[in-house]
């Protein structure tokens, strides 16, 4: 008979979890090891968004990574701020400012149309 180690992951803002791990005296006991991360820098931030129009096989204009850093260094840093998330919602808002670019066009994408964002896109997507 074999054994079988079991790794549980619980993430979520620290606050929350502390208020998890204390809801039961025997919880924290079970989770060996804390990590808490801080905050990524805007130039992480652009990276990140980056590897998700890579990753979505989407052509990023240049300068655009420039835009978004320059955008991570203008918002506010609070508890509820999100990393990677943030990067993401900020490229789901992208995403539909080019369709809406797109569709106002009148004309049928091609293939490169479909994938290219622009800097207007990046710039409706951040509010500029």
């Amino acid at each position: 008979m074999t054994s079988a180690a079991v790794a549980v992951i619980a993430a979520g803002y620290t606050g929350e979890m502390r208020q998890f791990l204390d809801a039961n005296p025997g919880l924290a006991s079970r989770f060996a090891k804390t990590i808490e991360f801080g905050n990524y820098s805007p130039e992480q931030l652009a990276v990140i968004v980056e590897r998700i129009a890579d990753g979505d096989e989407y052509l990023l204009a240049d300068g655009a990574a420039e835009l978004v850093q320059a955008h991570f260094a203008t918002i506010e840093r609070d508890q509820n701020f999100g990393n990677a998330r943030e990067a993401r919602k900020l490229f789901e808002r992208v995403r539909k400012a080019q369709a809406q670019r797109l569709r106002q066009s009148g004309q049928r994408p091609d293939l490169d149309a479909l994938r290219t964002v622009t800097m207007a896109d990046i710039r409706v997507a951040i509010g500029n």
